[in-house]
């Protein structure tokens, strides 16, 4: 049995945060629903980013030569 490209993918996430917030990484392993697809395991309940509500708008300076 292995890791569908899904699974490997949620790990990185989890792995990702972890790192990002200096936590530990084991018992979002531990809460991972697991489940056995032809293309191999797969989790379930993937973690989910969390992005901070920051403005799209940028301010741009054009200098120009005349």
């Amino acid at each position: 049995m292995q890791l569908s490209n899904q699974a490997l993918g949620a790990i990185m996430m989890a792995l990702q945060e972890s790192l990002l917030y200096q936590t530990d990484i084991v018992p979002v392993l531990q809460g991972f629903d697991l489940d056995t697809t032809p293309e191999g395991l797969i989790v379930k309940n993937p973690p989910t980013v969390k992005m901070p509500n920051v403005d799209a708008t940028t301010d741009t300076t054009v200098e120009t030569t005349e």
